[in-house]
């Protein structure tokens, strides 16, 4: 994928949020945070280390908050991001996607069980769905909130994947969710 099929304007720096100055401040805070610091060393123990220029903010044109693109990196859509919260979760779930790329040789972004696979990792190791965030989205509900949650947000991820339907997207996301869903690497159990 390219930066323009993700909707990436680099000519602007300010619609809302942050600016791509203040959120690149905000990229180098939550490259020190604890778990952006272990999914990189594991990205690196890997055998794929990652550069400076590796994570980087954008002014996005599309409704995001960010994305990783194979061979460009991850992108922190700045005028999406007010919060360094915001920004340090974005960091994490992208880092799951560049760790699965990472340790899947032939992870095939245009396949919709692998891309399903890759967001229900994502999901729910980064922590995307914890109750508070939930609670903030509008989402109250006591009992399988983050089953749900990880379901949902797959669901828009992979839909909006030209090469998935909305059943298509479905299908994959049922065929691999316990596979997908129990794997935990690199971390020993789900965060």
């Amino acid at each position: 994928m390219e930066e323009e099929s993700v909707g990436v304007d680099k000519t602007s720096t300010v619609y809302g949020g942050r600016t791509v100055e203040e959120c690149q401040d905000m990229i180098r805070r939550s490259l020190r945070t604890p778990t952006v610091k272990f999914l990189m060393e594991h990205l690196a123990k890997s055998g794929c280390a990652i550069g400076d220029n590796f994570i980087k903010a954008v002014h996005c044109n599309r409704k995001m908050s960010g994305g990783y693109v194979r061979g460009n990196g991850i992108m922190v859509c700045s005028n999406h991001m007010n919060l360094q919260d915001d920004v340090n979760q974005v960091i994490i779930h992208e880092l799951i996607h560049a760790y699965d790329e990472c340790r899947a040789a032939n992870l095939n972004w245009s396949n919709c069980a692998h891309h399903a696979c890759s967001e229900i990792r994502a999901g729910h190791l980064s922590g995307d769905c914890h109750y508070k965030r939930e609670l903030l989205r509008g989402y109250i509900k006591m009992r399988g909130h983050e089953q749900d949650c990880v379901r949902r947000r797959v669901m828009k991820s992979v839909t909006a994947n030209p090469y998935c339907s909305e059943a298509a997207a479905k299908d994959a996301m049922e065929a691999v969710w316990d596979i997908c869903y129990n794997d935990t690497k690199p971390f020993d159990r789900a965060p």
